[in-house]
């Protein structure tokens, strides 16, 4: 979900245009800061005056939810039943302070804000906070030289006047009447093969960063942030907010791989998405809850189909009926949940509809086909391009769609994406500068930094590139279930008496608060991005603090008004000021890390613990060590927290994953918070779907429904 989950340690070095996922609820909720600050372990251990007759048993998932999280989902329900969007976002601003102050997680980072040289021209892709379409390439403007910063500066300044409609924005014939040559093709780095071609059964980047480009939906942003006509040529909202209607686009067909046509797209094929994302719950189906009529039910608790409201008039008429009027329902449609799949050549391939038959149909992978990774021609394609090869350790391959209903917009005519595992920095900066890949982000832990001051390619072209809406964190294993892979790699050294403390340090706030205090992330970020931009993505609240403002004054419970014009985080800020919480939640600064008053939550942390656990309190944090950048975070890490807290208070011990699939496997990859293999994880992220507060915080609703608790241990 990236609007699905990413992944930051392995984020390939590689860059494209950074330039350019039960309780009721009260009327109205406010934030009260509680008394107590220890919340009581659910842990069923066994102490006895033996340590090695203890042993740690995992403990109930809601019981934990509830203990550290409290009222989180009672403080996002009075948002969603809001009166107002600017109710809604203050509301939601309270929410997400609760969540900060719980110290189960740090936002840590965003992507970009490093020293790049990239021969693409900014904003060439669409711009735009949320939705999968930032991964679109059709229209990559790519030059045969790297952009010098005054080059890019001016295309800049040109791509501004347009958007406030100044005048057109034509990055390429710049470039031309600089002398440059524009090429079309693409060449990139991954380090994580999709597992499915089936973009409506995956909440992972991985998958659809190139699925995206081979299919269209009905709405999609452009390059200027505006939204625009896709695969639904026109729309209609009814007066009550509650009735969309999108007129599908004539002659707009289905391709093979081998780009032989193969059915028109109707509106049917929309509901057939819809309905199948429903049925493989991936991880997609809770964005719609509360949102699509029947939606929810039918997912969830065996609901009739057809009470859900998502029908085709007729071929060319697709009718979305919702439960309420939501502001934000078009921003939804640009992210895969609301993407088509031809359905007949579903059927074809072993396809069927509801729950429980799928569920059925899918385990049978001699019969069901649809989407398999290992095989191209498992999938059809409306979108500008289609995939040619996909060989997961080596290379994949798009190529340009002759029959693309827009196919005069396309500007390449190929991407590849080539293995690499991040090893050889050098290689791969030897080869984007002869020309094999377009750009590439300087790093310091790899030594490209260094390499590209040495010979002249910093100061001729180099760049800081644009910070982004998606927020990476650091997630604490509240509920621990797994302490090595199955193959017994990755294995922590913790003692049951060792997990036993951990577990229970853990469930103390002020230990947590201790530990996200003494988290430097400047220090560890510096590893990589170098010290003059350690502090340029740093992130400190989970939504982008300028994501949403408020239209109009608005008043909470207790007499606060925000004026018109406030922006999301400054309302997170002031909650949080309200709680005492030590943080300060702008971008580009470190604020969370307070040595002094870690010390005094570590303080606090063990006068109400007394003598229930030992110290030092075990943290496992695992990296990948062929990685340089990994391992110097690791280390960093390590440093920051025993250095502030005391290697006799809190022992971080760096657990090796000697592959990748080791290192995904024990957390972006694990399949659920109990298969998480860690104390500490910094590896993941989430980008926004759609554009409310509610795509970032709903995925920490709990009893399963939010997709990111698994970074904390639950569900």
């Amino acid at each position: 979900m990236k609007k699905k989950l990413l992944s930051v340690i392995l984020a390939s070095a590689m860059v494209l245009s950074l330039a350019g996922c039960e309780k009721e609820a009260p009327a109205s909720v406010s934030i009260e800061v509680s008394s107590a600050s220890t919340e009581t372990s659910a842990s069923t251990e066994t102490e006895t005056k033996n340590d090695a007759d203890v042993t740690y048993v995992r403990a109930d998932d809601e019981d934990v939810y509830e203990a550290v999280l409290g009222d989180f989902e009672a403080l996002s329900a009075a948002a969603k039943a809001a009166s107002s969007v600017d109710e809604r976002f203050m509301l939601f601003a309270q929410a997400e302070a609760y969540l900060l102050d719980s110290a189960v997680m740090i936002p840590t980072t965003t992507q970009g804000g490093a020293y790049t040289i990239n021969r693409i021209a900014p904003r060439t892709v669409p711009y735009v906070q949320w939705g999968n379409d930032d991964d679109r390439l059709k229209g990559l403007v790519i030059s045969d030289e790297f952009c010098t910063p005054a080059e890019r500066d001016d295309m800049l300044a040109e791509w501004a006047k347009a958007v406030a409609g100044e005048g057109t924005y034509d990055p390429a014939a710049y470039l031309k009447s600089k002398g440059h040559t524009i090429q079309d093709t693409y060449t990139l780095t991954f380090q994580t093969a999709p597992v499915t071609l089936d973009w409506l059964n995956t909440s992972s980047q991985a998958d659809t960063e190139i699925t995206v480009n081979c299919v269209d939906g009905l709405v999609e942003y452009n390059n200027l942030s505006q939204m625009t006509p896709a695969l639904a040529e026109s729309w209609e909202v009814s007066d009550d907010g509650l009735t969309y209607t999108f007129h599908i686009r004539k002659g707009v067909y289905w391709y093979t791989s081998e780009g032989q046509k193969y059915a028109e797209v109707t509106a049917k094929d929309f509901v057939a998405g819809f309905r199948h994302m429903l049925d493989a719950q991936a991880g997609l189906e809770w964005l719609i809850d509360g949102v699509v009529v029947g939606g929810t039910d039918y997912y969830s608790a065996g609901g009739s189909w057809d009470n859900v409201g998502y029908k085709a008039v007729d071929d060319y008429t697709l009718q979305v009926t919702l439960e309420q009027p939501t502001s934000y329902f078009l921003t939804m449609l640009t992210y895969s949940c609301f993407l088509p799949i031809c359905d007949s050549f579903y059927q074809a391939h072993g396809g069927v509809y509801g729950v429980e038959e799928y569920a059925a149909a899918s385990a049978d992978t001699n019969s069901y086909t649809y989407g398999n990774s290992d095989d191209v021609a498992s999938q059809v394609y409306c979108g500008p391009f289609t995939i040619q090869k996909l060989l997961k350790d080596s290379e994949i391959l798009i190529v340009a769609n002759p029959g693309y209903y827009k196919a005069d917009q396309v500007t390449l005519k190929s991407v590849k994406w080539v293995y690499d595992n991040g090893e050889n920095p050098d290689a791969l900066y030897n080869d984007t500068v002869a020309g094999t890949y377009s750009g590439i982000a300087l790093g310091a832990s790899t030594g490209l930094l260094d390499k590209a001051k040495a010979d002249g390619n910093f100061d001729k072209y180099a760049y800081v590139s644009d910070t982004t809406s998606t927020s990476y964190f650091g997630g604490l294993n509240m509920n621990r279930g797994t302490y090595a892979l199955e193959s017994g790699t990755v294995a922590s050294p913790q003692t049951e008496k060792n997990k036993v403390d951990t577990h229970t340090a853990l469930m103390n706030k002020n230990f947590r608060k201790a530990l996200m205090h003494a988290f430097d992330k400047g220090t560890q970020n510096a590893t990589v991005r170098g010290e003059d931009l350690k502090f340029t993505n740093l992130r400190n609240m989970y939504t982008h603090p300028e994501f949403v403002k408020i239209e109009n004054d608005v008043t909470d419970k207790d007499g606060h008004t925000f004026t018109a014009g406030t922006f999301y985080g400054e309302m997170v800020q002031y909650y949080l000021d309200k709680l005492g919480a030590k943080v300060t939640v702008k971008d580009g600064v470190d604020g969370w890390y307070n040595a002094d008053a870690a010390k005094e939550y570590l303080a606090k942390a063990e006068e109400e613990l007394g003598d229930s656990v030992s110290y030092p309190i075990n943290i496992d944090v695992v990296y990948y060590s062929a990685s340089d950048s990994q391992v110097a975070q690791a280390n960093a890490y390590k440093q920051v927290i025993e250095t502030t807290l005391g290697a006799d208070k809190v022992q971080v011990n760096l657990i090796e994953a000697t592959t990748p699939e080791d290192y995904y496997a024990s957390g972006y990859r694990a399949s659920n918070g109990e298969a998480g293999n860690f104390d500490m994880f910094y590896g993941s992220g989430w980008g926004p779907d759609y554009g409310d507060p509610s795509t970032y915080l709903d995925t920490f609703l709990g009893e399963g429904a939010g997709y990111m608790t698994k970074v904390i241990g639950l569900f």
